[in-house]
C-alpha cells in the first residue's frame, strides 16, 4: 500500500510521462480512466498504459452515473457560473474523484496521482473530493513539485523523455489549445485562446454546427419533466421518442449540435485566483436549462423561487470551487431536491439558428390560475383590494421620501449659513 499509486490516466503525453516517472520513483501503478463520454480509443490507452508498465489499467464506464447524479443536479439547480458558464467539467469532476477513490480503495493503494497543473481548478477538484472520501490518502501532484516542472519546462521536454523512455505519441500536431470533453460538454482554452482579444477559429468546435450554417427549418420538441427531472423527450417533428436518461441526453446534444445551441466564449474568475478565457460547447445542457428554467417558474410559489435562486449561486459556486462532496454542498443539494417536488409538466420548444425558443407549457401542479390573472373575468378578486395594497407598500418609500427631503433642506440651510460666515 505505501508504494502503490492510482493515476488518473488520460493516455496523453503527459499522465504518460507521469506515468513511467512514478516509476521512476519507486511506485507500482495503476492507471485509471473514466468513461464520461468523451471520444476516446480506450482499449489503445489501456494498452499503452500495461506497456509502459502500469500493474493494471482500470476503465469505468460512468457515463450514465454522470448524467443521473449529477448533469441531473445541473438541471434541477439551474446551476451557472458567473451568469453564463453551465460547468461541464466540473460537475464530471466529482464523478471522476468518486471513481479514482473507489479504484484506489479496492486496489489497497494509499496514494492518488493526477496531470492537472498547478494553476487550474481541476486540482483543486480532484483533490478536495479525494481527500472528502478517502482522508487518509496521500496525493502525488507532479505539475506542483519541483523536481518535476524543473525537469519538465515545456511539452520539448517531455518528448524527450518520452523518446528516452519508448513512449509512444501522436505525430500529428495537436490543436493549439487544450480540450477537455465529455458527455456534457467540450471546452476549449489555453494556446492561442490565452489572448482575449483573439477570435477562436471557425473550425475550433466540434459538437455544434457554426448557427449559420444550421438548417433553415426548426426542429419542435417537447420535454416533460417529473421532480425537476427530464424524463422523455419528443421530436414534434419526426415523433422520435427518448426516455432513457442517457439515450435523452444524447439525443439533445445531436439536435442541439444540429442547430449551434450551447457556444460560448467567455473569461471567467477561476477558484485559484486569476481570470482565465474558456469558449464552451454544451448543446443539451443549454436546452435543459431554458427548459427547466420555464417549467419552475411555473410551478413554484415566487417566494419559494427566490430562495432557491440564492441556492442556485450557492451551488454553483460549490461545485465549481471542488466542493461536492463538502457537508454545505449536501445540504444545499437536499433543499434543491426539496424545492423540485411539484416541477412536474412538458415544455415545447423550438431548436432554430443557436437558439431555444420557448412555445408553451403545461402541468398538473402549476400554480397559474387563467381565471385570477384574466382581464376578462373578475373572478375571486376584488380590484379595490388592490389600494389599500398599494398604499401599504407606499408607506415606506413615502416615509424615505418625506425624511430624505428635510435632510436635504437642512444641509442646504448649513451650507447657506457656512458661505455668509466664510463671506464675513
Amino acid at each position: 500500500m505505501e508504494k502503490r499509486v492510482v493515476l488518473a490516466y488520460s493516455g496523453g503525453l503527459d499522465t504518460s510521462c507521469i506515468l513511467v516517472w512514478l516509476q521512476e520513483k519507486g511506485f507500482e501503478v495503476i492507471a485509471y480512466m473514466a468513461n464520461v463520454g468523451q471520444d476516446e480509443d480506450f482499449e489503445a490507452a489501456r494498452e499503452k498504459a500495461l506497456k509502459l508498465g502500469a500493474k493494471k489499467c482500470i476503465i469505468l464506464d460512468l457515463k450514465k452515473e454522470f448524467v443521473e447524479n449529477y448533469i441531473w443536479m445541473a438541471v434541477k439547480s439551474n446551476a451557472i457560473y458567473e451568469d453564463r458558464y453551465l460547468m461541464g467539467t466540473a460537475f464530471a469532476r466529482p464523478c471522476i474523484a468518486k471513481g479514482l477513490v473507489k479504484v484506489a480503495k479496492e486496489e489497497n493503494a494509499g496514494y492518488i496521482s493526477h496531470g492537472a497543473t498547478g494553476k487550474g481548478n481541476d486540482q483543486i477538484r480532484f483533490e478536495l473530493s479525494s481527500y472528502a472520501l478517502y482522508p487518509q490518502v496521500k496525493i502525488i501532484a507532479p505539475w506542483r513539485m519541483e523536481e518535476f516542472y524543473n525537469r519538465f519546462k515545456g511539452r520539448s521536454d517531455l518528448f524527450e523523455y518520452g523518446k528516452q523512455h519508448g513512449i509512444p505519441f501522436s505525430i500529428t500536431p495537436k490543436a493549439p489549445w487544450s480540450i477537455d470533453a465529455n458527455i456534457m460538454h467540450i471546452s476549449y482554452e489555453s494556446g492561442i485562446l490565452e489572448n482575449p482579444g483573439t477570435e477562436a477559429p471557425t473550425d475550433l468546435y466540434q459538437m455544434t454546427k457554426d448557427p449559420k450554417d444550421s438548417p433553415n427549418v426548426p426542429d419542435k420538441i417537447e420535454i416533460e419533466f417529473a421532480a425537476g427531472v427530464p424524463v422523455k423527450v419528443t421530436n414534434l417533428n419526426d415523433k422520435t421518442v427518448k426516455s432513457d436518461a442517457l439515450d435523452l441526453f444524447l439525443y439533445l446534444n445531436e439536435l442541439g449540435g444540429k442547430h449551434g445551441i450551447g457556444r460560448i466564449d467567455i473569461v471567467e474568475n477561476r477558484f485559484i485566483g486569476m481570470k482565465s478565457r474558456g469558449i464552451y460547447e454544451t448543446p443539451a445542457g443549454k436546452i435543459l436549462y431554458d427548459a427547466h428554467i420555464d417549467i419552475e417558474n411555473f410551478c413554484i410559489d415566487r417566494e419559494l423561487r427566490k430562495i432557491k435562486s440564492m441556492l442556485t449561486v450557492q451551488l454553483s459556486e460549490q461545485v465549481y470551487r471542488g466542493f461536492w462532496f463538502s457537508p454545505e454542498c449536501e445540504f444545499t443539494r437536499s433543499c434543491i431536491d426539496l424545492s423540485q417536488k411539484s416541477v412536474n409538466g412538458k415544455v415545447v420548444l423550438n431548436l432554430f439558428k443557436g437558439n431555444v425558443y420557448v412555445l408553451s407549457r403545461t402541468s398538473p401542479s402549476s400554480l397559474y390560475n387563467e381565471e385570477l390573472v384574466s382581464m376578462d373575468v373578475q373572478g375571486d378578486y376584488d380590484p379595490k383590494d388592490a389600494a389599500g395594497f398599494i398604499k401599504v407598500n407606499a408607506l415606506r418609500t413615502k416615509d424615505f421620501k418625506m425624511s430624505h427631503t428635510v435632510l436635504l433642506s437642512v444641509d442646504k440651510s448649513q451650507n447657506t449659513k457656512d458661505a455668509v460666515e466664510c463671506k464675513n
